[in-house]
């Protein structure tokens, strides 16, 4: 029997794909429990249609995180903050410190698509990544001074 997988199925194949199958494998596990449904010329159909829809969202996505990815080159962050002994910080500038700094100048960004090697807990400029998805980042400044 031919079944259009509705889920992701172990083994088996992924969403959207076309599978044959044992016939009571089908009726009997993958469309009771909504893994698959019978293959039809219509749902083949729609399942075209919105694979191409999908396909043409994430083209849109990645071009668009290409884009902020250019925006942000070059941009540097300064941070102006009270310290201690031997230049070090009290606490520290943490990703979601960054994230909101990125905001304030325009940039919807996330704090978790800030990537820090390791926490700012001194004085110094740091290079700082920010993760846009589909395999796009963008290098920031992070500068860290004495208030």
């Amino acid at each position: 029997m031919e079944v259009i997988l509705l889920k992701d199925v172990p083994g088996l194949g992924r969403s959207g794909e076309i599978k044959e199958v044992p016939e009571g494998y089908a009726r009997n596990y993958l469309i009771p429990k909504g893994l698959a449904v019978k293959s039809t010329k219509g749902r083949i159909k729609d399942i075209e249609l919105r694979k191409s829809a999908v396909e043409t969202k994430v083209l849109r996505e990645k071009d668009s995180a290409m884009r902020l990815a250019e925006r942000l080159k070059g941009i540097s962050l300064t941070f102006k903050v009270r310290v201690g002994e031997e230049n070090k910080l009290f606490g520290s500038i943490t990703s979601g410190d960054i994230a909101e700094e990125l905001n304030k100048k325009g940039f919807n960004i996330d704090k978790h698509q800030i990537v820090l090697k390791e926490p700012i807990k001194y004085l110094g400029t740091y290079e700082v990544t920010v993760k846009l998805g589909f395999g796009v980042s963008a290098p920031i400044s992070v500068v860290v001074e004495r208030e």
